[in-house]
């Protein structure tokens, strides 16, 4: 029961990644049309603010990685 157990929580910790990458697009694209309707400046700062959420959320995706390839080399230890 414990390895169907760590199996899942393997698999929710990869889909998280994709998750990363979308909700940093998304929450970019909210903040930019927000300043924009504020500062009348449409569509200026939607466009800059979703390239600044690219780059969060593929930051956030690489933090996960390296999270995930650290975790596998622990395991891998321990096997040894």
């Amino acid at each position: 029961m414990k390895e169907k157990r760590k199996g899942f929580t393997e698999y929710l910790s990869i889909g998280a990644i994709g998750l990363h990458l979308v909700s940093g697009i998304i929450v970019g694209v909210l903040i930019g049309y927000l300043l924009d309707q504020y500062f009348d400046t449409s569509p200026y700062l939607t466009i800059i603010f979703f390239f600044f959420g690219i780059a969060a959320g593929f930051w956030n995706m690489y933090k996960d990685v390296q999270r995930y390839i650290i975790s596998e080399e622990e395991k891998e230890k321990e096997k040894d």
